[in-house]
């Protein structure tokens, strides 16, 4: 039994409800009325309370009960309302199938059982069932920053796949630059050259004055030779004319230093690092901590970033005879299972990273001319092709599934640099190089070949100077290239590049405001009168020469101690010349006249008088002392003749 009490004014009435023993209430309530009669009662005093409460409070809907909902009873009048849409349109779809149907499809509505889309369906005004990839575009006359598909990449010629249509100039310095390096983003570049500098180029923080960030040198006059962000880009390895490769963070501040070997040891696999000059390096492309470096101390090196102080591995590559030779380009496959070297000999050897580095994969003995740099080595995109270039003024081709002979030789291609490279398009349909300048040419140039043709695509002419350094980046589909004249140049498409370059051409370049400063100039007056007299600058010149005499106040350290003027002068017994001389008595000079035996006999009555030391010891068999007298011997010791 439950009471509630209910006040009518000062009447007050209590009300009960019976309730079962399951809690459910029962059919009648108190005084023997039905329950609906009961509601009617108790809901007539609650507005009869809330009025009393307003009349004495001011509150309005004074303990208002919320209402209360039915979800199940909800759910299934949802659930009978859509069954009852789905089958009108059943009805209406199987009437008429060539009319429209206007507003979203029921759930599995004219799809298939094994369709899983999530969501309204695509309308139909933007299906197209020729195609499979649609594009949606801007408006004619605005840059689309959309990627475009395949099928539009098919239908353009190679040479329209280029992005040449805009160039931008960068100036690193008045050095060739032979590395560049662009983060996987594409954000930042990096560029290295012989005059020792690194410089960083960030493309969201540049405006059209296109100038670096950072110019810093990481390995003090040794030439900077190969550059590379890791697969993340946090980290950027630099390669040197040293023989220990650093590894620097985005901002160009050291991470770690490899070691350098002993370069007395033969063996270079006893040695923990590199003993001469690097060539190359380049990083894995999917373990971030492991960088490769090639030298002129005839090893490979693997090493890790956790541990720079020994090598993760080393491969120690041989020539025909059994003789080592000198790498000149490493790189590793797009999947990182092959460790690919080109040599001095000519030859390219390759390695199964998954294995140990004893035996190789692939050899091939004549790849390019003996005793000439191979400058480069790159692989395709897709794993299947591998380009070298080399500086007997050639570049090769070469299938990887039948690594004998090349597809294909290009030649009349001079080289110079030995950092000169090669590399492929983001789809594989272009191998591309540059060109160093002979004597009859003013431009050098950066040359396009079709991979399936071997055809000459088209051929950029970029500056009046040597073409060392290119990268093609797929996701900024931008191409970076770097010249013997210090200049760096970026060409890209309107229409076809992302970010990069363009980012920074659109921001202009605004000079600093100068700040002037007009210097207030004193008038002398010596006759004004002391209202209007202006106060004499003080300076503090003179106190300041006063305090620097003044060793208290400047501090100044000790003098060194000289017996000459313009040192400090020993104090009495602090040195070891002055401590004997005063221990010894010798301090007041002895008058050179006097006798020394006079001066000892001086102390014979004392020593006589009150013995100390020896005396009392040997007084009882002591003789007598006798001494001689100073005119001559004694009587009885005179000779007898006398």
């Amino acid at each position: 039994m439950s009471k509630k009490p209910i006040s009518f004014g000062k009447i007050t009435l209590n009300f009960q409800k019976e309730t079962s023993d399951n809690g459910a209430s029962s059919g009648f309530g108190t005084f023997g009325r039905p329950i609906q009669e009961q509601k009617e009662i108790e809901e007539l005093s609650d507005d009869l309370e809330n009025q009393h409460v307003h009349q004495v409070m001011g509150i309005k809907n004074f303990g208002k009960k919320a209402k209360n909902y039915d979800i199940q009873e909800m759910m299934e009048r949802a659930k009978k309302t859509a069954q009852e849409v789905a089958k009108k349109a059943m009805e209406s779809k199987s009437k008429d199938d060539d009319e429209d149907v206007i507003g979203p499809l029921p759930p599995n509505l004219g799809q298939d059982d094994n369709n899983d889309d999530i969501g309204p369906p695509i309308p139909l005004n933007l299906i197209d069932k020729d195609k499979e990839n649609t594009i949606i575009t801007k408006q004619d006359g605005e840059d689309s920053y959309d990627e475009l598909s395949d099928s539009d990449d098919d239908e353009l010629p190679l040479e329209k796949r280029i992005p040449n249509t805009h160039e931008v100039e960068m100036h690193h310095g008045s050095k060739a630059v032979v590395a560049l390096a662009v983060d996987p983003s594409g954000a930042r570049l990096a560029t290295g050259s012989i005059d020792y500098d690194v410089s960083f180029w960030d493309f969201a923080g540049m405006d059209s004055s296109m100038r670096s960030f950072r110019t810093l040198q990481p390995c003090e006059n040794h030439p900077i030779r190969a550059l590379q962000y890791s697969a993340t880009g946090d980290s950027i390895l630099v390669v040197s004319g040293s023989a220990q490769a650093k590894v620097l963070d985005r901002d160009g501040f050291e991470v770690l230093e490899c070691v350098k070997g002993d370069q007395y040891i033969t063996d270079m696999a006893k040695t923990k690092g590199h003993t001469a000059a690097l060539n190359s390096g380049c990083w894995h492309p999917h373990i971030r901590e492991e960088f490769m470096t090639c030298s002129q101390d005839g090893t490979l090196r693997l090493w890790l970033t956790e541990n720079p102080k020994q090598h993760k591995s080393v491969i120690k590559p041989r020539q025909q005879g059994g003789l080592k030779t000198n790498p000149t380009a490493c790189a590793f496959s797009r999947d990182g299972n092959t460790v690919a070297c080109g040599y001095f000999d000519g030859s390219i050897q390759m390695w199964d990273h998954r294995k140990n580095f004893v035996n190789t994969s692939n050899v091939l003995r004549d790849a390019h001319q003996k005793q000439t740099e191979i400058s480069s080595i790159a692989f395709s995109y897709l794993g299947s092709y591998l380009a070298s270039r080399g500086n007997d003024d050639t570049l090769k081709l070469w299938d990887l599934r039948a690594f004998k002979k090349p597809l294909n030789i290009f030649s009349n291609l001079f080289s110079r640099y030995e950092q000169t490279d090669c590399n492929f398009s983001p789809d594989d349909t272009m191998v591309f190089t540059g060109e160093s300048l002979q004597r009859n040419q003013d431009v050098g140039q950066l040359l396009f070949y079709n991979t399936k043709t071997f055809e000459t695509v088209t051929s950029i002419e970029v500056t009046k100077s040597h073409v060392i350094k290119a990268i093609w980046h797929p996701k900024l589909n931008q191409i970076f290239i770097g010249c013997g004249n210090g200049v760096v140049k970026c060409y890209y498409d309107n229409k076809r590049s992302l970010r990069g370059a363009k980012l920074c051409i659109v921001k202009t370049h605004r000079k600093r405001q100068s700040v002037e400063v007009v210097s207030s100039q004193q008038i002398i007056t010596p006759h004004a009168l002391p209202l209007f007299k202006q106060e004499k600058l003080r300076t503090n010149k003179k106190k300041m020469e006063k305090e620097r005499l003044d060793p208290v106040k400047s501090r100044r350290p000790d003098l060194p101690i000289t017996s000459g003027q313009g040192g400090r002068v020993a104090a009495s017994g602090s040195t070891l010349s002055s401590f004997v001389i005063r221990n010894l008595g010798l301090s007041k000079r002895v008058n050179d006249e006097q006798d020394p035996r006079e001066a000892i006999l001086k102390y014979a009555k004392e020593a006589e008088e009150n013995p100390f030391w020896v005396a009392p010891a040997y007084k009882n068999t002591q003789p007598k002392t006798i001494f001689a007298d100073e005119d001559g011997p004694s009587d009885a010791k005179k000779p007898k003749s006398e």
